[in-house]
């Protein structure tokens, strides 16, 4: 039974559900993102909690990035880091 035990630990393998905010975090990470904004050419330093879904079942994790802060891309709703790591907005649940 070739991949049978893969299969298994797939199944087995746990994910987190994305958390719906509320309007007044929501409200918190808008007010963030603008003073973001309005710094970004200083490139600031930025620690994002953000939701990743996972690409082989339903769910994801929760991972927290730091980097230095490139570009906000409103078009796309990303974040662009000077890594090149792009953060999409609505999956950012904490800014710090």
């Amino acid at each position: 039974m070739t991949g049978y035990e893969d299969a298994v630990q797939e199944t087995a393998r746990y994910t987190d559900e994305k958390v719906e905010l509320t309007e007044d975090e929501k409200a918190l990470l808008d007010m963030e993102l603008q003073r973001l904004s309005d710094d970004i050419a200083n490139r600031p330093q930025v620690t994002l909690t953000c939701f990743r879904p996972d690409k082989r079942k339903s769910g994801g994790a929760y991972v927290t990035t730091t980097g230095r802060l490139k570009k906000i891309d409103d078009l796309e709703g990303t974040l662009i880091l000077a890594s090149g790591e792009r953060i999409v907005i609505e999956d950012i649940i904490e800014i710090r």
